[in-house]
């Protein structure tokens, strides 16, 4: 919506203001985005096999990386704009003034240079499945198991990509920078998170998005 980002406002460290407004119509959508990270977790086997707690080590982990992501492929070059969940075309500012920040400029930054790859489904499918199988998440039980499925879904995604023949030079490890890049902006958002729990009414936070953020 074009009001996004109009009113009213409340200050926010880190030289970022949060409309709450703004805030409350991303919260909408918030829940049945964590909900698609959650559902295309279910569909690893591999996944479904390690103990709860670790399936919830791993999911909180990773969340706000494959949201990134799905946003960032989703960006618009001649709108300027990122689609939220499928649903909702927002701008840089509007993403930044609904309380992430800084972190918004990272993740728009990801979508304009992703732009470039043209990643398919698949590859998207592939770069979620290595962004939720983190065998360094703190706490985890079983990391040698994580971390061998990691490592197999790095390696048919090395294969894929050299079966689809990308222009692009030096495609593979640039694609993987892209992961530390999705790191950096989950541990950016893990700080942000605590900003927006200051500045922004209790209420207006869902469970959902509670559970999955709070420590």
């Amino acid at each position: 919506p074009e009001d996004i980002g109009q009113a009213p406002i409340v200050n926010a460290p880190e030289g970022g203001k949060v409309d709450l407004e703004a805030f409350s119509q991303f919260t909408k959508i918030i829940t049945p985005a964590i909900t698609r990270v959650v559902d295309f977790a279910k569909k690893l086997p591999m996944f479904c096999e390690l103990p709860c707690e670790d399936q919830i080590i791993l999911l909180k982990g990773c969340c706000m990386e494959i949201m990134s992501l799905r946003a960032a492929v989703r960006y618009d070059p001649e709108s300027e704009t990122l689609t939220l969940n499928g649903e909702m075309a927002v701008t840089r500012g509007q993403l930044k003034n609904g309380g992430l920040g800084v972190v918004s400029d990272a993740i728009f930054d990801l979508g304009m240079s992703l732009s470039s790859f043209n990643l398919d489904d698949t590859e998207v499918a592939l770069l979620q499945a290595v962004l939720l199988m983190s065998s360094d998440r703190p706490g985890l039980v079983c990391v040698e198991r994580i971390e061998k499925c990691q490592e197999g879904f790095l390696l048919a995604f090395e294969h894929y990509i050299n079966y689809r023949k990308h222009h692009v030079a030096h495609f593979w490890p640039k694609l993987l920078m892209k992961v530390t890049d999705l790191r950096m902006i989950g541990a950016c958002h893990a700080s942000r998170f605590l900003h927006m729990k200051v500045e922004c009414p209790t209420e207006l936070f869902p469970p959902l998005f509670l559970e999955v953020f709070e420590d």
